[in-house]
């Protein structure tokens, strides 16, 4: 099979058919393709019978008006081009379909809410790499779950009919709509009727994650104890071995709902919770009177329970660090970045939603007082740690990903610590629709798409 990377252009023509798509001749040489029978051409789920005319430009394909609107293709496209001899399919590609919560057009600085950067990053990393994206939520799904309704760029936000794509990336940002009867129908049905590639299916719960790692024998190290609080027992168990433990909602996301429980030296408790308003605080005097506070959260809600750790600081606030790490052009996990996350006033978790800021590993680990060849080996070892742990989860957990993001800590001994996994790292950027920089992570998203695919 062979392939190569082209430019889509439209014309118009009175000599030429809207089946028939201009190709250079040393393209169709290269690609081996026949101009004198007809072909497929193949673009996401859309296919139709065309016939290749020679023409002079080389690294453009330029197809008629008419076809461009059936197949959805944008009219300055840059995509990779496939040629299967054995089938006689011309397949154009990858088509990359962003699944996401929110479309607004009447919002057109961030049509897609906090994600807006990032759909603008994909787009222009599609355009860099070849490719074409667009973005759709699940109310644009047709009922015959052929067809969708999508937005793409071109030269502004337009909504209207694509083909299924060849790679789904799960954006949806909450568990109810993911979870919803017609998202998980739509996804089943591609993926065994079209061959379509879903990845990021579904949002990871902590106690998951735990359970699935707690198995590795080498990834047991980087586990702090933890269960699912299901008892006055294990409360019990957890706040006479450890001074610290956190509750966290196993569902919960950007540090909502954390608890810190410590055992004060008179004997009594005090809880901090994080919340929208800010810190809570509750002291209670003995072990039953707290387990009796928080009955109520544990029947509405399942919680983890988990040790706390004596985690390194910069000036008097929590840091903790997140990886993110990406299945790369090869098929194989590869980190992208790690950054420090400092926590923000007088909060104990370090999640940018909660004030938090973000330096270098470098900076954060310079004034921690760490013994200094732990400092020195500490991002090798994050790294080693976040490839390890994602490789766990992919081993242990039946599902497709291609990106997580990896919350470590580090003690003050330089032992690091995992503190969760998420498989919808944030995406949130305040940087305006027109900036051009993509960051590595959307490259990476592409050419993940590209391995899948065989582009």
């Amino acid at each position: 099979m062979s392939k190569t990377k082209i430019s889509v252009q439209l014309f118009r023509s009175n000599h030429h058919q809207d089946n028939e798509i201009k190709l250079g001749e040393r393209l169709i040489k290269l690609l081996r393709i026949p101009t004198d029978q007809p072909i497929q051409l193949a673009i996401g789920s859309f296919r139709q019978e065309v016939r290749i005319i020679p023409g002079k430009k080389s690294t453009v394909l330029r197809i008629s008006p008419s076809l461009s609107s059936s197949s959805g293709l944008l009219p300055r496209s840059t995509l990779n081009v496939k040629y299967n001899a054995i089938d006689k399919l011309l397949r154009l590609g990858p088509v990359i379909g962003v699944m996401i919560s929110r479309y607004d057009p009447d919002e057109p600085s961030k049509p897609f809410g906090s994600i807006s950067s990032f759909c603008m990053e994909m787009v222009n990393a599609c355009q860099k790499l070849g490719a074409y994206v667009y973005f759709f939520t699940p109310e644009m799904i047709a009922p015959d779950l052929l067809t969708l309704e999508a937005v793409q760029y071109d030269e502004d936000w337009k909504k209207g009919p694509v083909p299924i794509p060849d790679v789904i990336n799960n954006r949806l940002s909450t568990r109810k709509l993911e979870n919803s009867p017609s998202v998980q129908h739509f996804m089943k049905e591609v993926k065994s009727r079209l061959g379509t590639h879903i990845f990021n299916e579904k949002f990871l719960d902590k106690t998951e994650v735990f359970d699935a790692l707690g198995s590795n024998e080498k990834l047991k190290k980087y586990l702090p104890e933890s269960y699912s609080l299901k008892s006055y027992p294990i409360l019990k168990k957890m706040c006479t071995a450890h001074s610290t433990v956190f509750l966290k909602p196993i569902r919960g996301s950007l540090g909502k709902g954390i608890i810190r429980i410590t055992r004060q030296e008179n004997g009594s408790y005090q809880t901090l919770t994080t919340s929208l308003e800010g810190i809570k605080k509750n002291s209670y005097p003995s072990l039953p009177k707290l387990f009796s506070s928080l009955s109520g959260k544990i029947k509405k809600n399942r919680y983890q329970i988990q040790q706390g750790l004596n985690l390194v600081r910069l000036h008097k606030r929590n840091v903790d660090f997140r990886a993110l790490v990406h299945k790369n052009k090869k098929g194989r996990w590869s980190l992208t970045s790690i950054v420090a996350r400092i926590a923000g006033g007088n909060h104990y978790v370090s999640n940018l939603a909660r004030g938090g800021s973000l330096s270098t590993v470098k900076d954060a680990l310079a004034t921690s007082g760490i013994p200094p060849a732990a400092k020195l080996s500490a991002g090798a070892r994050m790294e080693r740690a976040a490839l390890d742990i994602a490789k766990g989860i992919e081993e242990a957990i039946p599902y497709h990903f291609g990106e997580l993001g990896i919350d470590l800590a580090v003690d003050t001994t330089g032992r690091i610590w995992l503190l969760e996994v998420n498989s919808k790292p944030s995406k949130g950027d305040n940087a305006p629709l027109n900036v051009q920089k993509v960051r590595p992570s959307a490259i990476r998203l592409v050419q993940y798409s590209h391995y899948l695919t065989g582009y």
